[in-house]
């Protein structure tokens, strides 16, 4: 065992630090989630500037601090992809080689129609849409026909809403299972995502928190894996414990907001004395920066940094913070998907030397490849451990 009993990672869903190298591939040269969303407006985030968030973005230098309270750097990605998956898979140290398949211009008639038998029900949409849009635009045919939205992106992702009154929740889980066996695993698309919605009409229409991932398993075998194979605890705070299939994770919870989330983080760390804490912060990405919601991203971050000192404050001698991001999404970027970033690498932790510059890190496996080797486990397949720098 290393130095660090317990560690906590924070992934903030979506908060790109600047443009990664191959960002131009991708269609997102320029893009910058932190660095636009600082720019923007007066941001008072004074925690998250002392761990060093602001010294990581390229376009705007009103939020450096000079002396940052803990190990601070950045990590690009390598997996062929920018969807939430792959970017979670990466940090625990597995690099997805091959692309998952996107549909900008919808499904085929051949995936659609099968899907459309097997749920008894015709489907609406069937395109790339935002997914605030696409309810404006069919949610009140959807309540006359009960007929599923069916939506996706720019990602690898095959997205079905339908309103919780139309369409129960445990109705609508079955179906995305039906379309994960379709669109998953015979069509190559990484997940199938549950978007249940409330309302009356377009103008009031608005996604519940009942939302559910369904994501092809990880390829191989990641960090949780190898704590669960020693006896490790991982819990799984928000969409963790889908995006890994359950893979690893010893107990989990599903949350219903980013606040609620760092609740649920400090109520495991409260009770979990080692092992592995992992939570994903989902706001920034879904209500924020896929709605190009400057201002919103900008309100989030500020709440965020007024929890900060709660989740500072409950750590142990022996635990390891860790606040980093799984891909970027540039609210204000002229498109609605992610964006190819770097992530944030902040560390913070009573055995973590202040000030320690972790540079620009090749591959979010660096992240996992450290907490093997501080847990003692055996290593992972990608990453470089970067323990002996803490």
């Amino acid at each position: 065992m290393g130095p660090f009993r317990r560690a906590v990672i924070l992934v903030c869903d979506g908060l790109g630090v600047g443009a990664a190298p191959d960002a131009a591939a991708f269609g997102d040269e320029g893009s910058d989630t932190l660095g636009h969303v600082l720019a923007a407006g007066d941001v008072k985030i004074p925690h998250l500037r002392a761990l060093g968030l602001g010294n990581l973005t390229p376009s705007f230098d009103g939020a450096r601090y000079p002396n940052p309270e803990g190990a601070f750097g950045k990590m690009a990605e390598r997996s062929a992809g920018k969807d939430t998956a792959t970017g979670h898979w990466e940090m625990a140290g597995l690099v997805t080689e091959k692309p998952f398949r996107t549909f900008p211009h919808g499904f085929p008639p051949e995936m659609v129609q099968p899907f459309e038998q097997r749920i008894g029900r015709r489907v609406l949409g069937n395109k790339a849409a935002s997914g605030t849009e696409i309810l404006k635009e069919l949610g009140e045919e959807h309540l006359r026909t009960g007929h599923p939205i069916v939506y996706t992106s720019q990602d690898s992702v095959f997205q079905v809403a339908a309103h919780e009154r139309v369409v129960p929740l445990e109705e609508l889980y079955r179906i995305c299972r039906v379309g994960y066996e379709i669109a998953c695993l015979q069509f190559g698309v990484c997940r199938v995502i549950a978007r249940p919605f409330v309302g009356t009409n377009r103008n009031d229409f608005k996604r519940t928190p009942n939302r559910r991932d369904f994501p092809v398993p990880p390829a191989g075998p990641t960090l949780l894996d190898r704590l669960a194979e020693k006896g490790l605890p991982v819990f799984g705070v928000g969409k963790i414990e889908d995006i890994f299939t359950g893979r690893g994770v010893s107990a989990a919870v599903h949350t219903v907001s980013d606040s609620d989330g760092v609740d649920q983080t400090l109520a495991a760390m409260r009770t979990q004395a080692d092992g592995l804490i992992f939570t994903n912060l989902v706001d920034f990405d879904t209500l924020y920066g896929h709605r190009n919601d400057v201002s919103g991203y900008a309100r989030n971050l500020e709440r965020l940094d007024r929890r900060l000192p709660e989740v500072l404050g409950a750590l142990r001698e022996g635990d390891a913070l860790i606040l980093t991001a799984d891909h970027g999404c540039d609210p204000a970027d002229t498109s609605t998907d992610h964006t190819r970033e770097h992530v944030p690498l902040l560390v913070r932790g009573p055995a973590v030397r202040p000030g320690r510059d972790l540079g620009v890190r090749s591959t979010f496996a660096d992240l996992g490849q450290t907490l093997a080797d501080n847990f003692g486990l055996a290593p992972l397949a990608a990453g470089t451990s970067f323990l002996r720098e803490l």
